[in-house]
């Protein structure tokens, strides 16, 4: 039987990547997971144990603020006990890729991107906040750009989440990956017939400011349609701030009521570049057609003409006028909800367990 260690870089939250560690686990149920920092109630089934670090001590004293440990993960994520494997597959979005020093066994890095914050000045601009925040985060780019490099040499093989994080990849690390796209529950969210379509859009995720749900806002004060924003975080006031009356928001709501916004609208709008977007995926599984930025992850999702439409990407007046025009004449009923859905399925678990372990398995045999 083949010894696989998971390594990710912390549990603290649910979100994309724990939900990958958790496929992980149940393509080898045998697998160790190891990650630094581990907080109560921060793992989910089938994620049972993790063996962790004496970081977990030290978040619970900063009460939950994971933050100010992050320089120190590196280095423990180097000490993790990982030589006694046949296969280390590691969940990679900052430091992940510093327990490949760990191991001489064969690593497969599945990266959901490389720090994005540290190589990209643009993007960190956008998420530090003030001149304080913005030198911190340039200090810790640093450290994350040491350290992926650091351990470039050591990666067996490199699996990125989409398209536009191979690049990456490729741009950044000077390495080829093969690319896997992250499991979207698709199970969870289905067409109803019976569900009639509504005259509004919606865009649904973290109010954080690469998201952009703000050029969602301004190109519907533009094309005059209305605009439901779903979910909550730090930019919402903002947002609101420059939102008319064409635009309602109600904030973190249920699954329920998500399925239900998914069924009713016209369209779920993707203003931002993302690594991948699992929102995306899951508006398609309910039959519903997406307006995207043609870039980023996108690219990988939506079939223009079949499953949805790209804007070109550009300056933000640019998106911001594409995305009012194609709005404001848009309509779902010319696309195939059926069809939309089986584009969907393709990204199910399944498949996603199944590329997986098919990967891993050609690296164990030195493939």
């Amino acid at each position: 039987m083949t010894r696989i260690a998971i390594v990710h870089e912390r549990f603290t939250e649910f979100g994309g990547s724990e939900a990958v560690v958790g496929e992980f686990v149940e393509t080898w149920p045998d697998a160790q997971v190891f990650a630094p920092i581990v907080a109560p109630g921060g793992v989910r089934e089938p994620v049972r144990e993790v063996h962790d670090t004496w970081l977990s001590k030290a978040h619970a004293r900063t009460g939950g603020r994971h933050a100010p440990l992050l320089p120190l993960v590196p280095r423990e994520l180097r000490r993790l006990p990982l030589r006694d494997f046949d296969a280390v597959v590691i969940s990679h979005h900052a430091f992940a890729t510093q327990a490949a020093l760990a191991t001489d066994a064969p690593v497969v890095a599945y990266v959901h991107s490389p720090a994005r914050w540290a190589w990209d000045r643009e993007f960190r601009a956008q998420e530090a906040g003030g001149r304080a925040g913005q030198l911190a985060l340039a200090a810790l780019g640093t450290l994350a750009k040491r350290g992926e490099l650091r351990a470039v040499p050591k990666l067996t093989h490199v699996v990125a989440n989409s398209h536009a994080v191979a690049e990456r990849v490729t741009d950044w690390w000077g390495l080829p990956a093969s690319v896997i796209n992250p499991p979207v529950q698709v199970s969870r969210f289905t067409p109803d017939a019976s569900v009639p379509r509504e005259d509004f859009f919606l865009c649904a995720g973290r109010l954080v400011p690469y998201k952009r749900a703000d050029l969602a806002i301004r190109a519907a004060q533009r094309a005059g349609v209305r605009l439901v924003v779903l979910g909550e975080g730090r930019f919402r006031a903002q947002l609101e701030e420059i939102a008319g009356t064409e635009t309602t928001f109600l904030g973190a709501t249920s699954g329920e009521m998500l399925l239900d916004m998914y069924r009713r609208c016209q369209a779920l709008l993707m203003p931002g570049i993302e690594d991948f977007g699992i929102v995306p995926v899951e508006a398609m599984a309910c039959g519903t057609p997406v307006l995207a930025v043609g870039a980023g992850g996108s690219l990988d999702t939506v079939r223009p003409g079949v499953t949805g439409e790209y804007v070109p990407a550009g300056s933000d007046d640019e998106v911001v006028a594409a995305l009012a025009e194609v709005m404001r004449e848009f309509r779902s009923a010319a696309y195939d909800p059926a069809k939309i859905r089986d584009h969907a399925d393709t990204f199910a678990p399944e498949v996603f367990r199944a590329k997986m372990a098919a990967t891993v398995a050609d690296v164990v045999r030195g493939r």
